[in-house]
């Protein structure tokens, strides 16, 4: 996949980095213990630390700067996130509606959404109520080295065309309607609509492929191989049999293999909306 003439995105929020605060005591803060001890009568130790507490608290924090392989992938992340911007922003105004940019954040080990507290263990996903995208970059490691996909690059974005595909849902009204209609369902025919609103994101991770490709020419030969083959190591057959050398159809959640590589491909194949209508018919 090449990305060299894309753009970088300006919604990516970087949660991995950090403030330290620097220790120690100033020599302004040792001056004034001296003279609480000495003029106030105040415990010397106890004027030292509560001296140390006030003026750390007061001191610049020092910065952490990025290691080369973060500042590599937030770029790669920038760039993917900014072609399905560049995909969904004129296919919107196609049908007379504003597409709203979602913001992606990048955060390790877990992190603060409005929809409760994100772990990386829960993989990439959206959360309509703040429109934002959470990933953990480790989980492209996790790709290739625990659930044995080919990985690459394009294997890697079409996992964040996929959450992109949810924040399209969202703007749609998609996704509360089918809020709505799980409440009022039970546990099998929840499971299903979950599997339909998932496979409407796969085939919307398929229209941004095939629309950015038109524009930049930006597939390289065996990307599509290994995004299929992405595809079918998250589908939910293939991730249960791993897991326990069973499946249950009725738990799914994400949808088969097949049914994730089929509209992935369905949509990269149409380049347009009215392809992945995935809540009509069977999947």
């Amino acid at each position: 996949m090449r990305l060299d003439n894309q753009e970088e995105s300006k919604n990516v929020e970087d949660r991995r980095g950090g403030a330290v605060k620097t220790g120690g005591i100033s020599i302004i803060g040792l001056v004034v213990a001296f003279v609480a001890w000495k003029f106030f009568g105040a415990d010397p130790q106890q004027a030292y630390q509560v001296t140390k507490q006030v003026t750390s608290q007061q001191q610049p924090q020092q910065i952490q700067q990025p290691t080369a392989e973060q500042v590599a992938s937030k770029t790669f992340v920038s760039k993917v996130l900014r072609s399905t911007e560049e995909v969904w922003t004129p296919i919107f105004q196609q049908h007379n509606m504003t597409y709203k940019t979602p913001t992606l954040v990048m955060y390790t080990g877990a992190t603060s959404t409005a929809c409760g507290q994100g772990q990386s263990a829960m993989g990439p996903f959206y959360c309509p109520a703040d429109q934002k995208v959470y990933l953990d970059t480790e989980f492209f490691k996790q790709m290739k080295t625990q659930m044995g996909m080919q990985g690459g690059d394009f294997a890697y974005a079409y996992v964040i065309a996929h959450e992109v595909g949810h924040h399209v849902q969202t703007l749609l009204g998609t996704s509360s309607q089918v809020s709505k209609l799980r409440a009022q369902s039970n546990k099998v025919q929840s499971n299903l609509l979950s599997v339909r609103q998932e496979l409407q994101a796969d085939c919307y991770a398929g229209i941004w492929a095939k629309q950015n490709n038109d524009q930049k020419q930006f597939l390289q030969q065996g990307d599509i191989e290994k995004a299929m083959d992405a595809a079918q190591k998250i589908g939910d057959d293939y991730l249960q049999h791993q897991a326990t050398g069973r499946v249950v159809p009725d738990s799914f959640t994400h949808g088969t293999s097949q049914q994730r590589m089929t509209w992935f491909n369905r949509g990269l194949q149409s380049g347009n909306l009215e392809s992945c209508d995935t809540f009509s018919g069977s999947i």
